[in-house]
């Protein structure tokens, strides 16, 4: 069991870098660290809202994750 929430633990945040990076990749350096304030206000359509709401989706599950693993071990 540890070892399958181990894996399960690193196939997440793996899959949680590569959102990020795919919703960043379109704005630049700046974006990417912080520094384009506007993009926080603007309404995200189509495939940028999906991304959006899937990566809040899988942060959601690693932090389940890794609070499962925390009283597991």
């Amino acid at each position: 069991m540890e070892t399958a929430l181990y894996l399960a633990t690193i196939l997440v945040s793996i899959v949680l870098m590569l959102v990020i990076l795919l919703q960043s990749k379109g704005s630049g350096f700046s974006g990417a660290f912080g520094g384009d304030p506007s993009s926080i206000y603007r309404t995200r359509r189509g495939l940028e809202r999906t991304l959006f709401q899937f990566t809040i989706g899988v942060a959601a599950v690693y932090v389940l994750l890794a609070i499962v693993s925390s009283f597991y071990l």
